[in-house]
């Protein structure tokens, strides 16, 4: 096994007093151990990640989706779809997990060095093999999803996947900035770097996949009132086919943070994970993604990761009321309703 220290906060705790010390998860390998792996990776079975699969690998690699250190084993697997947490009872919503065809599957063993292939069929990780189990996509659907209907795009994705799953930590090789916007590529050290280099102790998070509407801004904006600073941070990873291409995205964002929103209040960083449209469960792995980004608060909204009518208004809302949220999610929810003109009054009101 390659030794993966954690990654350290940039700054002491108190630099953030109203968030708790989460410290960050590294799997990024050393020089040393990356010269290694690099010689032993041509005779180690190899596997081809898809795109979602991908953004996950770099997600484990910067500490986004601390605490895992890895793709799934079965009992954090079972765990997180029945009750939301992992075995070790820590908060988790959704499986982040590595499919493979039942044949891929017969060609690699519990215990395994497994060479995990990016787009392009160079190395990008080594998985630990600890564990290869089945599992019942159709209970995954409906306690993830709140739906078995192949129609839901994220169903559909999960329906698509291999029958076997492959659990255990990864060693990453080197994790590139995002090719089309190296820019707002920050890490959560990063982001939690900017953070206390402007004094800002209280971040509000906002979570989209279109581009900022009237009514986004003016909560956003409503959320200024009582935070420090906004983490605009726009998920770039896989989407719908008939989403707003990421690049379009960008372009708005740009323009409204250069014209309509205080420059020295506002961080705009891309997120790179895939978006699976779960709706209320999404709305946790949300909030607990922006929580290792540095946010203290973040803003759900009607129908948050929501498609179609799968999901109530205000579902994603209501189910951070199963968790202590203090304890357990250790980021504020700031809940909004419907945001609308008002003809009367001619300003936004919810």
């Amino acid at each position: 096994m390659i030794a993966v220290e954690p990654l350290a906060p940039p700054r002491p705790a108190a630099a953030l007093p109203t968030a708790p010390a989460v410290g960050l998860v590294n799997r990024i390998a050393k020089p040393a151990d990356r010269a290694a792996l690099l010689e032993r990776a041509p005779s180690l079975p190899r596997l081809q990640l898809t795109p979602r699969e991908l953004s996950d690998l770099w997600l484990l690699a910067i500490g986004g989706y601390t605490p895992l250190d890895g793709f799934l084993c079965q009992s954090d697997y079972v765990s997180v779809v029945e009750t939301m947490r992992l075995a070790s009872g820590a908060p988790w919503s959704i499986p982040i997990t590595l499919s493979v065809s039942s044949d891929a599957a017969g060609r690699v063993h519990e215990g395994d060095d497994v060479a995990l292939l990016d787009g392009d069929g160079g190395l990008a990780a080594v998985l630990h093999l600890r564990e290869k189990y089945t599992y019942d996509p159709r209970r995954e659907a409906q306690l993830v999803y709140r739906t078995d209907d192949a129609e839901h795009p994220g169903v559909r994705t999960l329906y698509a996947q291999g029958p076997v799953l492959l659990g255990g930590p990864v060693t990453v090789l080197h994790v590139p900035r995002h090719p089309q916007f190296p820019r707002y590529d920050l890490h959560p050290a990063e982001t939690r770097a900017h953070f206390a280099s402007r004094g800002w102790r209280t971040v509000v998070g906002f979570q989209t996949r279109n581009p900022v509407h009237r009514a986004h801004e003016y909560i956003q904006k409503c959320a200024l009132e009582i935070v420090d600073g906004l983490l605009l941070h726009p998920l770039v990873g896989e989407t719908k086919a008939d989403d707003i291409p990421a690049d379009v995205r960008m372009r708005c964002y740009e323009a409204l943070l250069g014209g309509y929103y205080p420059a020295d209040r506002v961080l705009l960083s891309i997120n790179p994970a895939a978006m699976r449209y779960a709706g209320p469960r999404e709305a946790i792995f949300h909030a607990l993604v922006r929580r290792n980004y540095g946010c203290t608060h973040f803003i759900v909204g009607r129908d948050h990761a929501g498609v179609g009518s799968y999901y109530g208004t205000y579902d994603a809302q209501k189910i951070f009321d199963q968790f202590d949220i203090a304890k357990d999610i250790a980021i504020t929810p700031l809940k909004f309703e419907h945001s609308s003109w008002c003809k009367v009054c001619e300003g936004m009101v919810s």
